[in-house]
């Protein structure tokens, strides 16, 4: 039978997403229930929508922009945004000072030359504002699997090229330790309220693992535009099975493959960095 409609996070993206995403979504989408985020309200490489629309149900977003037309469409026939917009995170067609909020979940890994963007993004925001950003860490390519297998064989070179081709095809740019990622952001002069660690390394192997077997719903959504064709109990039971314990799981302070930070604009102009000492979300 289908799956009964249900608040539960994770069921709600394994009907729709590749195991992997999904889990890795579920996870971050948590986070939302737990942080203040008033309109006006940018989304910084909205895509489609489909998060925001998971992770603030029942809101419809000031504005969304991402450089890509083709999942940026998406959102705009989905009525996710009062303004979904084409456009490039350095480069904002907004006045200053305009948000009150704003947030990018797994976006800025993606994009070469960050600071341009962050700075933007401060410009934009109202002294005060709050910015929430998710983003993989310096953990990530240490956590794989992969490369840790080749370590054990002794085949450090494979092990490395092992992880660059991983980050490949992964489209990251960045997997910085959290050090890094403040004091890019006090250039941009943004204070780190709090921020944490999430996603064990045996989280990120399972994501790891998804990727391959993830290989059908791509070929399933290039034909369909779903990535999920039978999105039935009896079909998704065993991989919720499979993957439950990694989005229930407690995060660590020491290490995670990914970083949540929760950052307010304190200047338009550079602050002195400052990295807290890590304060993960109890999420429930």
């Amino acid at each position: 039978m289908m799956l009964d409609t249900t608040d539960d996070l994770l069921w709600q993206q394994l009907k729709t997403l590749p195991a992997f995403r999904a889990l890795l979504r579920a996870v971050e989408a948590r986070f939302y229930s737990y942080v203040d985020l008033p309109e006006p309200l940018l989304d910084i490489g909205c895509g489609d929508g489909n998060f925001a629309q998971l992770a603030l149900p029942g809101r419809r977003i000031t504005a969304g922009i991402d450089p890509w037309w083709r999942p940026l469409n998406k959102a705009v026939k989905a009525g996710n945004y009062e303004l979904p917009l084409q456009a490039l995170g350095d480069n904002m067609p907004f006045a200053d000072n305009y948000f009150a909020a704003a947030f990018s979940n797994s976006v800025l890994e993606h994009i070469p030359d960050i600071q341009p963007v962050l700075n933007e993004i401060s410009r934009v925001l109202r002294p005060g504002g709050r910015f929430l950003i998710t983003t993989p860490s310096h953990y990530f390519t240490e956590f794989l699997g992969g490369a840790a297998l080749f370590e054990r064989l002794h085949l450090d070179g494979m092990a490395e090229r092992y992880r660059r081709w991983f980050n490949f095809i992964s489209r990251h740019a960045h997997t910085d330790p959290p050090q890094t990622w403040a004091d890019r952001l006090a250039t941009a002069g943004f204070v780190i309220e709090r921020w944490q660690y999430y996603f064990s390394r045996d989280a990120l192997r399972t994501l790891e693992l998804g990727h391959a077997q993830g290989l059908p719903s791509a070929a399933l959504h290039a034909l369909t535009g779903h990535w999920i064709v039978a999105p039935w109990e009896s079909s998704l039971g065993p991989t919720e099975r499979w993957v439950r314990p990694y989005y229930e799981e407690e995060a660590s302070t020491a290490e995670g493959a990914y970083l949540l930070f929760i950052v307010r604009k304190e200047s338009s102009q550079a602050v002195d960095t400052y990295l807290p000492p890590p304060m993960p979300i109890a999420v429930q």
